[in-house]
């Protein structure tokens, strides 16, 4: 388990749930995984709550993410938007809440936070983090509210391995978690570097990616509703990639976005 800065702490790696069903989700907790990423913008917080509750696992022992779209920037709509996602979840309080995108145009982030600072004060969600943020927004949100967010989820792969985004969350004190941290499905494999490294250890590329995302300290969060490759994707600490591999990955990132998504001026509502 990974320790945040609020004291709770985290499973090392979850399963993301974008898209995904009821049953595939409930899937991925038979296989193992306690921590479930997911968002109001993905339009299946309630499947996710439907897995949770089916599961026959104590609620304590699953960690469940959602996030703030922007169309519920601001205080008082932050507080909406969380009422929607506890609802659609169906569960008493959520374990992580982020908010999904800074929006800096529309400069309500702060508010947004300042709310989600009340809503886990009131325990009605255990620990509050952003993603997709950067330095300069990090330390406007510290600066101005005197609160740290637990996590930064930021996209992260071999293809971008964000390393000065990375050294900024480790130097305050923030997990970074990693989306798409198999590049939304992208043939790994076909990278020389990858499968090399993938045949050295006896695994899969993706695998490869994901331990590197581990040993980086980062939390990986992919995505699958095949039950084989959520397993597959979960048995990654049988290994150890070493150092010279590890710089081997991390130099093959061209430093492009999948989507260009900027956070300076990327919006999604």
């Amino acid at each position: 388990m990974i320790t945040l800065n609020d004291g709770n702490t985290i499973p090392p790696i979850g399963l993301g749930t974008y898209a995904l069903s009821s049953a595939q989700v409930l899937s991925g907790l038979e296989a193992g995984y306690r921590l479930l990423d997911s968002a109001l913008k993905y339009g299946n917080e309630a499947e996710v709550g439907t897995a949770v509750r089916h599961s026959g696992i104590d609620r304590a022992e699953i960690q469940v993410t959602t996030k703030l779209p922007g169309r519920y920037h601001g205080f008082d709509k932050t507080i909406e938007g969380f009422e929607v996602s506890l609802r659609n979840l169906g569960l008493d309080y959520v374990d992580l809440y982020l908010i999904h995108w800074p929006l800096p145009r529309l400069n309500l982030y702060v508010e947004s936070w300042r709310a989600m600072i009340q809503l886990r004060d009131q325990g009605r969600i255990r620990s509050i983090g952003i993603s997709n943020f950067t330095p300069e927004e990090l330390t406007r949100l510290s600066a101005e509210t005197g609160v740290t967010p637990a996590i930064n989820q930021i996209e992260l792969h071999p293809y971008f391995p964000q390393a000065a985004q990375r050294a900024d969350n480790t130097a305050r004190g923030i997990v970074t978690q990693s989306w798409s941290p198999l590049v939304e499905g992208r043939d790994l494999g076909r990278n020389r570097t990858i499968a090399e490294v993938a045949r050295t250890h006896g695994v899969t590329p993706a695998q490869v990616a994901l331990r590197w995302n581990t040993q980086l300290g980062a939390v990986p969060i992919p995505r699958s509703g095949d039950s084989g490759r959520q397993r597959q994707n979960l048995d990654i600490f049988g290994f150890t990639l070493s150092d010279a591999q590890m710089t081997a990955l991390s130099s093959l990132g061209d430093h492009r976005r999948l989507w260009g998504a900027d956070p300076d001026v990327y919006e999604s509502f």
